[in-house]
């Protein structure tokens, strides 16, 4: 690896860091950077999906504020991410490239709708759990199994894995955005770390390629922190909406 090439990936990583905090999709950035200087596939989606947890961790640290009084709801949505990063990070070995290719598009363009009628679809679950009392402090119901299915999408690729928890909880979980953002921290770090630790038994790791990864997304999480809790809600909601766009349309070409 050059030097050039080594400070691409730094600032791949720095990039993939803070729009990770704010959003996701911080794997469309890496992962291509990782091709383009001559890493293998396989090697460069361990290596990358190794390198985004402490950009991860770094982004949840820097949301703390936000994470206050929220403990009950990462432990009960961590165990979802954490079980269905598992079962992702299994599905990558097992199945061929095409079986998720034809899914992932959909599930993207699903979480760009669901924030798009964000407000009125929570509206809508409000009124029909309005004769409960209202929607419980830990979310509908649903929200476990489909955070646990959107852990399953980041476990195998990772990619827009931002965009589906924001659209799943912003809907779900009775939460201003800016605190289920740095809830959504969390979970992605669980996820990232419990697929990363499955693919150290199977797959070549390129340490130098996570090195520099690491150290650009934990900065990057620092600044998307700072970034991403001056947005208001509608801003915040619009960049999630931008970044789904992206994301599906270069899964698309």
């Amino acid at each position: 690896m050059t030097p050039l090439e080594a400070v691409a990936i730094l600032l791949a990583g720095l990039a993939a860091g803070t729009i990770n905090t704010v959003v996701g999709s911080g794997t469309l950035i890496t992962f291509p950077t990782l091709l383009a200087v001559g890493i293998p596939p396989v090697t460069a989606n361990v290596s990358n999906t190794l390198g985004l947890v402490p950009g991860s961790i770094s982004g949840a640290w820097g949301y703390r504020r936000e994470l206050q009084g929220q403990r009950a709801r990462i432990l009960r949505l961590g165990t979802a991410s954490l079980l269905g990063g598992l079962v992702g990070a299994v599905l990558l070995l097992a199945l061929p490239p095409s079986a998720f290719e034809a899914i992932v598009p959909a599930l993207i363009l699903l979480g760009i709708l669901l924030v798009v009628f964000q407000t009125r679809i929570t509206a809508w679950v409000s009124a029909r759990h309005e004769h409960l009392g209202g929607l419980p402090e830990m979310g509908a119901w649903w929200v476990w199994p489909a955070v646990a299915l959107t852990g399953v999408y980041g476990g195998y690729f990772g990619a827009a894995q931002g965009v589906l928890l924001m659209a799943v909880m912003g809907i779900g979980v009775p939460e201003t955005l800016q605190r289920l953002n740095g809830l959504k921290n969390v979970l992605a770090s669980l996820v990232n770390g419990v697929a990363g630790l499955v693919f150290l038994t199977v797959a070549e790791v390129d340490w130098l390629v996570v090195v520099l990864i690491a150290v650009g997304a934990v900065a990057g999480g620092q600044l998307g922190a700072t970034v991403g809790r001056r947005l208001p809600d509608r801003m915040l909601r619009a960049v999630i909406v931008v970044v789904g766009a992206v994301a599906l349309t270069v899964f698309l070409r």
